[in-house]
């Protein structure tokens, strides 16, 4: 009969083997449940509104909305405070992610000249994780910290082109980048499993120290840097948009819009950053997380101006991570003892619909006060979730606000609460999040 000790790290490193696919799990997978204060005070809506420079996320047609001959400049922040707990009742044990708030700043600039709209914009695609302590269960019995963060940003270049007085058609070049951060333990059984799953064969003195490392109670990969903005895996690469929006009358704006799959290259480390350890073994070396990619993205939505002063509107996304999170993939290469060996996790990630619904009632010339749902479920089979990041969250309620501080500024802020979701893993861990998140946005006109 397996040692009950033995056991409880078996249960506790199989759920953190899904870790860097989930580091990013915010609200909608691993994407925003909208960009911008509007957007997000209206459930995320987005495809039919004229909500600021956030528009070059999402449907950059939108951004025909402006009047001719201005410009807008756009300072944000987002912050999101994920609640993350994770416990084995079998065993009486639990654990609280220390990972309760991450940072996401975010800028436009956009300008009107006749029928093109153009500018540039930085917007954070995702930038949360989860912290465990060295002492918490979650380390695997390593007794070291358990910790990841992935962080993917978009340096976007819209362009919108206004056809007639009723359609509006546009384009988003994207600048792309991800990092991430791990420290992820195993047991060595499992270890060998991943390297197995791979279907690569170890190479060098890797593949004569893998049989021994199978036996080990723990073993850990771990890389991480002391920046909060950026991890120690590092990758670049493209990704663009179209959409369009036509009206229908003067009430009325239909609107769509396909984000496509990224084009990142594989994340790497330094030479030496990374390292791979179990009792009575260190190593160097460097890591390469193959192939991850941001999924594509098909909206439609609309708008209607109910009267002057209220304003609803609705989307519907189809988010496509059956193509893009099929399993996870990295490589360890050794700089101290030479060779290396490949891992291999399952994800078959489901894709996802979204359902956005909002509105928006102007209180006076100043006031603007905003409301909405955003209705998701789950993308990830409960046999793959993990315990550091999981992807549960679900529906959201969220609030927001707008006020003319004067006739060229303004200030906007929501706030998005996702109420905790519940459910155990295949692995028998049984995990809780819920989330609040905050953005601000201070806009100037001229």
């Amino acid at each position: 009969m397996m040692n009950p000790k033995f056991k409880l790290r078996a249960v506790v490193t199989a759920a953190a083997l899904a870790l860097p696919m989930t580091a990013a799990m915010a609200t909608n997978g691993m994407l925003m449940e909208g960009y911008g204060p509007i957007s997000t005070g209206m459930g995320g809506a987005s495809q039919a509104i004229d909500h600021g420079n956030a528009a070059m996320a999402q449907n950059p047609a939108t951004l025909g909305m402006m009047e001719d001959g201005s410009s807008r400049l756009d300072l944000a922040i987002g912050i999101l405070g994920p609640d993350v707990k994770s416990s084995i009742p079998a065993f009486g044990m639990s654990a609280d992610s220390k990972g309760t708030s991450y940072i996401m700043p975010a800028f436009g600039y956009v300008k009107r000249n006749g029928a093109y709209t153009y500018g540039v914009g930085m917007f954070a695609q995702g930038g949360m994780g989860t912290e465990y302590d060295a002492t918490s269960f979650m380390a695997g019995g390593s007794a070291a910290t358990a910790r990841s963060e992935l962080g993917v940003g978009n340096l976007i270049f819209p362009l919108a082109y206004q056809v007639n007085p009723n359609l509006t058609v546009g384009a988003t070049l994207k600048y792309m980048w991800s990092s991430l951060d791990m420290m992820m333990a195993a047991t060595g059984m499992q270890l060998a499993g991943m390297a197995q799953a791979s279907g690569v064969a170890p190479t060098g003195n890797l593949a004569n120290a893998l049989p021994a490392l199978a036996g080990a109670p723990w073993a850990r990969v771990a890389f991480s840097d002391s920046n909060d903005f950026t991890g120690a895996a590092k990758a670049t690469g493209f990704g663009a948009s179209l959409g369009a929006t036509y009206k229908v009358n003067k009430d009325v704006v239909l609107g769509g819009s396909y984000q496509f799959k990224s084009a990142l290259s594989d994340m790497k480390t330094a030479s030496s950053a990374a390292s791979m350890t179990a009792p009575g073994f260190v190593d160097n070396g460097q890591i390469t997380v193959i192939d991850f990619q941001m999924p594509s993205v098909l909206a439609v939505g609309a708008s209607w101006q109910v009267n002057p002063s209220l304003l609803l509107a609705a989307d519907l996304k189809y988010i496509g991570w059956a193509d893009a999170m099929k399993s996870f993939r990295m490589r360890y290469d050794s700089s101290g003892m030479g060779g290396s060996v490949n891992f291999a996790m399952q994800q078959d990630w489901k894709d996802q619909s979204v359902l956005n619904l909002g509105m928006a009632w102007k209180a006076n010339e100043q006031l603007t006060l905003r409301a909405g749902l955003n209705l998701a479920g789950n993308p990830v089979p409960d046999t793959y979730v993990n315990p550091l990041f999981p992807a549960i969250v679900k529906d959201h309620v969220t609030l927001g606000f707008g006020y003319k501080v004067s006739p060229v500024d303004e200030l906007n802020a929501s706030v998005t609460m996702a109420p905790k979701v519940t459910v155990t893993s295949g692995q028998g861990v049984e995990i809780s999040h819920g989330q609040t998140n905050w953005q601000f946005m201070y806009s100037h006109r001229f």
